[in-house]
């Protein structure tokens, strides 16, 4: 094998297949990333077992053929050439592959592309495009919430399946870590309707979005009961979904949440943010006391002292004193695009639910902590 490629467009597809190589791994095989040259392009492909990864690059290919490579060490060797060199990638065998740019040369040890693991895909009937716009806002909106404790791994992912609602079919996105909950939908797209209810895993809903973060097509979604592919422009994902049983989530979303505070989302989160910075515990609990028409943040912590923080907000209630983990707030309150947050509300000890003026798509629910 024998091809050159430049140097920029090299190291963005090794960036992206690169980031699915787990650092330690007890096979070895999958420390590589396998590079296969044909015609005028060369594909490279990285795989962890659960998911894969291959994206085609443009190239010069004076012979074809295929390789296995350490990612990692690829990467930061590509990484490190000058802006804009070319870069000449050669393999005599199985076992050394040269990489030349301008007067560097490197020789890195190969393994036997015969032992690369090549991941099944199975039939996934189900099949549908997404604009990227869309994904990106699934994602963005839903991950924050995705669970990390591993004993529930039914949690460890986003959620994605068609739910009936008064308005009809919606394409719906939820995460929840029990603490909080985000839940997205959108139009059904055309061809999803019948598809199961799939939990994404967390990796993967990472690794699509870093892929997709400059593009502005169309992404082509297939599925099965137990995988999910994405693909678009030369990349594809294809990965293994979470086994288990979403939660029925519909049952933490209170509906009579009666007490209802309007006020600027951007000057609530700053001003959250700052109160908390007194606080001394992991949680980083916050009082929210409400008025007529007034919010009052505080924290008091034995071990720093104190903080209070007042701000104008429309609300017409009983007084009211609920404390929230401030962290969690400050992660919802990121996600909303409008100028106006919405907060309903009923007691101290119920869940709290979180609404974008200008998102009508997005609900977020907050449960309360005592402080």
């Amino acid at each position: 094998m024998k091809v050159t490629i430049e140097r920029n467009s090299l190291l963005k597809t090794l960036g992206h297949v690169q980031s699915v190589v787990e650092r330690r791994n007890t096979i070895p095989i999958l420390s590589n990333v396998m590079i296969e040259a044909d015609g005028d392009m060369v594909s490279m492909t990285a795989t962890d077992l659960d998911i894969a990864i291959v994206e085609r690059v443009g190239a010069n290919v004076a012979q074809g053929g295929a390789i296995t490579v350490p990612a990692h060490t690829l990467f930061d060797i590509v990484r490190k050439l000058p802006d804009g060199s070319e870069v000449e990638l050669t393999a005599e065998d199985n076992d050394r592959l040269t990489v030349k740019a301008g007067r560097s040369r490197f020789t890195l040890a190969c393994l036997d592309k015969e032992d690369f693991p090549v991941m099944s895909q199975g039939d996934m009937p189900h099949r549908f495009e997404l604009a990227a716009a869309e994904l990106k806002r699934l994602i963005d909106k839903a991950r924050f919430a995705i669970s990390t404790e591993e004993t529930r791994y039914y949690l460890n992912g986003i959620y994605v399946h068609v739910a009936n609602t008064e308005d009809g079919a919606r394409l719906r996105a939820v995460a929840t870590d029990g603490h909080r909950l985000a839940q997205v939908e959108q139009d059904v797209p055309e061809g999803a309707a019948g598809m199961p209810g799939v939990i994404v895993p967390r990796k993967t809903v990472g690794e699509v979005r870093k892929l997709i973060d400059e593009f502005d097509g169309n992404i082509q979604v297939s599925l099965s009961d137990t995988k999910i592919r994405f693909a678009y422009d030369g990349a594809v994902i294809t990965s293994k979904l979470i086994d288990g049983t979403f939660p029925d989530y519909s049952r933490v979303i209170p509906k009579g949440n009666d007490k209802v505070l309007e006020m600027d989302c951007r000057l609530f989160a700053e001003a959250t943010d700052r109160v908390s910075t007194i606080s001394s515990d992991k949680t980083r609990s916050v009082k929210l006391a409400l008025g007529e028409d007034s919010l009052t943040l505080s924290v008091n912590s034995p071990d720093s002292g104190t903080a209070t923080e007042e701000l104008a907000a429309s609300y017409g209630s009983d007084t009211f004193e609920i404390g929230f983990n401030s962290r969690y707030l400050l992660d919802i309150l990121a996600q909303v695009e409008g100028e106006t947050v919405q907060v309903y509300l009923a007691d101290p000890s119920a869940p709290t639910v979180l609404r974008d003026m200008v998102d009508e798509g997005a609900l977020y629910v907050l449960m309360p902590m005592r402080v």
